[in-house]
């Protein structure tokens, strides 16, 4: 399958936030509409060959349509400098792109409606390496690219290598806590550092580009 220029990877990007902009059937819609929440849909490199992708945006989030740009964020931008990363050249996704109401866990039905939308972000920006951030993401990801029978809890799997089978061939995927762990249990800081040292293996794959 030949690769997916620059050009045509940001046109479906953007088609992509269009479609969730208008996402009124969303169950998610009403409560972003009354709060004048954006909806998240990613930002970064669109060439990244690293992506990472979390679980729902926060209140800061949504209300500057940023990904990971509260506490969570910080604690992020502090794990990729420790392997010499800019966030600019990877791209940061997450798997339901409307804040839910009280940060609770995404329900089974948002899951279903919004995963498809990473789907093809994914598709369109043909990542090498996909690091999840938190279970919910890591559930997702494992369950549709073949790796349904190495799935276990992340305090099992959390920054370990497996490759999963996506539409475009081979992907690197890596299972990650999510940053708001650090916010909760300092002392998870020093497993998380050095998780990353293993993001940090495909590192010369990122580069300058587009955000969106």
């Amino acid at each position: 399958m030949p690769g997916t220029g620059i050009d045509q990877r940001t046109d479906e990007l953007r088609k992509i936030r269009d479609e969730v902009v208008a996402l009124s059937i969303s169950p998610l819609y009403a409560y972003r509409i009354e709060n004048k929440y954006f909806p998240v849909i990613g930002e970064g490199d669109h060439e990244a060959r690293i992506m990472f992708v979390g679980e729902a945006p926060g209140e800061n989030e949504a209300k500057t349509a940023r990904p990971f740009c509260g506490a969570a964020g910080r604690i992020l931008d502090e794990l990729l400098a420790s392997i010499g990363l800019d966030r600019k050249t990877v791209y940061v996704t997450n798997l339901i792109k409307d804040r839910p109401p009280g940060n609770r866990d995404p329900e089974q039905a948002e899951i279903d409606l919004y995963g498809p939308f990473l789907e093809r972000q994914i598709a369109a920006m043909r990542p090498r390496v996909i690091a999840t951030l938190g279970r919910h993401s890591m559930k997702y990801i494992f369950e549709k690219y073949d790796l349904s029978s190495v799935l276990q809890t992340i305090s099992k799997i959390h920054g370990k290598v497996f490759k999963g089978t996506a539409p475009y061939g081979e992907v690197t995927v890596v299972a990650l806590y999510h940053p708001a762990v650090a916010l909760y249990n300092n002392s998870m800081k020093g497993a998380m550092l050095e998780d990353f040292k293993i993001i940090k293996k495909y590192a010369n794959d990122v580069g300058p580009g587009t955000t969106l």
